[in-house]
């Protein structure tokens, strides 16, 4: 069993090159479409992973979505979110 990702708003994570993340009018949702197959995202992950196509700080990611949405208690909800998404291989961290 590998260790828990414990993420800090200072990580820099990225979306996993594997994954490609794009609207997709059928499912009219965003997806990340993968060589096995497809996620649909709900609105929330949607949200976030779209702050992680490029390269940047979870700090950065939240002052993004903070901006667009105008809550600012979301620091921890977006890092356990990230960290999850980690674990599925979805995102990168770089240390």
């Amino acid at each position: 069993m590998t260790d828990a990702v414990h993420l800090t708003a200072e990580d820099v994570v990225q979306l996993n090159p594997m994954y490609h993340y794009q609207w997709e009018e059928p499912q009219q949702a965003y997806i990340l479409l993968y060589p096995e197959g497809l996620v649909k995202l709900n609105d929330t992950a949607a949200a976030v992973l779209g702050q992680c196509q490029t390269s940047r700080p979870i700090s950065a990611v939240v002052e993004a979505l903070v901006a667009a949405y105008g809550d600012s208690d979301i620091e921890a909800d977006v890092i356990e979110f990230l960290q999850d998404c980690v674990g599925k291989g979805w995102i990168k961290v770089n240390r």
